[in-house]
C-alpha cells in the first residue's frame, strides 16, 4: 500500500513539476514583473522602512484585525518552515547547487506576485459573520471577477484545504516528528501526540492567538538562525566564492557526479528550484494574501509592499544561508574530507545534511537546526491551520469552522506517523496545483493591478513635490 501511495505522489508531482508549474509560476512573476516597471525591486528599501514605521506596528483605532507587522509574520511563519532547512538540502542533493539559482529567481518574481496577491486581498476583502476581516483569493476570485469565473474561487478553496492538510500540516508535522526521532529517540507515535495536543491549544484561540504567536516566535527565531549562520559563514569565508560558482555554474550546466552525489542536470536544477522556491516562499499560492487580508490596514498598495518583503525574507535571505552554509562547510565522513553536500545521495537526507553542516561549523550548532527546525515548522502549521480554516468556511459557513480545525490536529498526526518520500512528493504537488487558479486569477486582474500602482505612484510623486 505505501509503495502504491509513493508511487502515484510522485507521478502526481511530476506531472505538476516537470512543465506545468514552473511555467505558470515563472511566467506569472515575470509577467506582473515587467508590467509593475519592476516596482518590488525598485521599492525594498521602502518597503522595510514601511514596515518598521510605527503606523505598521500599531492598531488602528477599530481593532478589528491585526496590524500590518502581525500580517507579515503570521504569513511569514507560513513560509518558514521546512522547506528552509529540509527543502534547501533536498533541493542541492535532488537537483544540484545550481537549484538554488532556480529558488532565487522563483523568489525574485515571487515578490511581485506577492505584491499583487496582497493588494487584491485587500480591495476585495469582506468580513465573517461574527464581524472580521477576511479575504484572499477565493474572494477576490468571487467579489473581483466576473460571475463566469466563480469555479476559479471554488477549486482554489478546495486546494487549499487539500493541500493545507497536505503541505502544511503533514510534511511540517513530518519533519518535526523525524527530528524528534533522530536527535531524541521520541517514538512517532508519541511526537504525534504530543504535536497534536499543542496545535489544538494554539488553533483553538483563532487569528489573534495565532497572530500574536507568530510575532514573537517567529523573528525571534530567525534572528537566532542567521546569527549563527553568519558566524559559520565568516569562518569559511575563503569557500563562499566558490560556493557561488558551484550555484551559478550548475544552472546553466547541471552537476557532475562528484563523491557520493548521484549528479543533476539543468531540467533537474529547475525542477527542484522553482518547486523548493515556492515550497519556501508561497509566492503564487495565494496562502499569505490570506493573512494579509486581515491587515486592518486599508491601503491595498502600502500592504502589498510589505508583503512582497516576505520572498526576500524566507528566500533571498534564509535559504540562501542555508544553502551557502551546506555547500561551504567541510565535514569528515571516514576520513575523506569534503564539503557536506558532497556526502548526500536523496533527498530524505536533507534535515540530517543541514544538521551536519551546522554541527561541523559551530559547536553544538546541529541544536541550532534542530530548534530551528521545530520551532520554524511548528508555526507554519498553525499558520496554515488558519489557511484551512478560511478555506472551509468560504465552502460552508462559519458554524463549521470547528471541523477543518479538528481536521488540521488530525493530519498533523498522520503526518508525524507517515513516511517522508511520499509526504513530501504529494506535499509539492498539492501546492502547485493549489497555485493554478490563483495565478489564473492574478493574470485576469493584472490590468488592474498595473493601474492602481501606477496611480498610486503617480500621487507618490505629487506628494514629494
Amino acid at each position: 500500500m505505501e509503495a502504491m501511495l509513493a508511487s502515484i505522489a510522485d507521478k502526481l508531482y511530476e506531472i505538476v513539476w516537470q512543465i506545468i508549474m514552473p511555467s505558470l509560476l515563472l511566467g506569472t512573476g515575470v509577467y506582473l514583473t515587467i508590467g509593475l516597471k519592476f516596482m518590488p525591486i525598485r521599492r525594498l528599501k521602502a518597503g522595510f522602512k514601511i514596515l518598521f514605521s510605527k503606523k505598521s506596528n500599531t492598531h488602528t483605532e477599530a481593532n478589528d484585525g491585526i496590524t500590518p507587522m502581525q500580517s507579515l509574520m503570521t504569513a511569514l511563519s507560513g513560509t518558514i518552515g521546512a522547506g528552509n532547512i529540509i527543502g534547501v538540502a533536498s533541493a542541492i542533493l535532488i537537483g544540484g547547487p545550481g537549484a538554488i539559482f532556480w529558488m532565487w529567481m522563483t523568489a525574485l518574481c515571487g515578490m511581485a506576485t506577492k505584491y499583487a496577491e496582497a493588494l487584491m486581498a485587500i480591495k476585495y476583502r469582506t468580513r465573517s459573520e461574527e464581524g472580521f476581516l477576511i479575504g484572499g483569493p477565493m474572494y477576490y476570485i468571487k467579489i473581483g471577477l466576473h460571475k463566469k469565473w466563480w469555479f476559479l474561487g471554488t477549486a482554489y478553496a478546495v486546494m487549499m484545504v487539500i493541500a493545507g492538510l497536505a503541505t502544511g500540516h503533514m510534511v511540517q508535522a513530518n519533519a518535526i516528528a523525524v527530528v524528534f526521532e533522530e536527535n531524541f529517540g521520541i517514538g512517532r507515535l508519541v511526537s504525534g501526540i504530543l504535536l497534536s495536543v499543542l496545535v489544538f491549544i494554539v488553533i483553538i484561540g483563532g487569528l489573534k492567538s495565532i497572530a500574536r504567536m507568530a510575532e514573537i516566535t517567529v523573528p525571534t527565531m530567525t534572528v537566532l538562525y542567521l546569527i549563527c549562520g553568519t558566524i559559520i559563514l565568516i569562518l569559511n569565508i575563503d569557500a563562499i566564492p566558490t560556493a557561488f560558482m558551484l550555484i551559478f555554474d550548475g544552472a546553466f550546466t547541471g552537476t557532475a557526479a562528484v563523491g557520493g552525489f548521484a549528479g543533476a542536470g539543468i531540467a533537474a536544477a529547475i525542477q527542484q528550484g522553482v518547486s523548493r522556491g515556492l515550497y519556501s516562499n508561497e509566492a503564487g499560492t495565494g496562502s499569505a494574501a490570506i493573512a494579509h487580508a486581515s491587515s486592518e490596514n486599508a491601503d491595498p498598495i502600502m500592504q502589498g509592499e510589505i508583503a512582497m518583503l516576505g520572498t526576500v525574507i524566507d528566500t533571498i535571505i534564509v535559504c540562501t544561508f542555508t544553502s551557502l552554509i551546506i555547500l561551504t562547510v567541510q565535514i569528515d565522513v571516514g576520513g575523506i574530507v569534503q564539503s557536506t553536500w558532497m556526502f548526500g545521495d536523496d533527498g530524505n537526507q536533507g534535515a540530517v545534511l543541514t544538521s551536519q553542516a551546522f554541527a561541523a561549523a559551530l559547536p553544538g550548532g546541529g541544536y541550532v537546526v534542530i530548534i530551528g527546525q521545530i520551532i520554524f515548522s511548528f508555526t507554519t502549521i498553525i499558520a496554515w491551520s488558519l489557511y484551512v480554516e478560511r478555506a472551509g468556511v468560504f465552502l460552508s459557513n462559519e458554524k463549521y469552522k470547528m471541523i477543518f480545525r479538528i481536521s488540521s490536529v488530525a493530519l498533523v498526526f498522520a503526518g508525524c506517523v507517515g513516511e517522508f518520500a511520499t509526504i513530501w512528493a504529494f506535499g509539492l504537488a498539492t501546492l502547485g496545483i493549489l497555485a493554478a487558479p490563483n495565478l489564473v486569477a492574478l493574470l485576469i486582474k493584472s490590468k488592474e493591478i498595473f493601474t492602481m500602482t501606477n496611480e498610486a505612484h503617480q500621487a507618490r510623486l505629487e506628494h514629494e513635490k
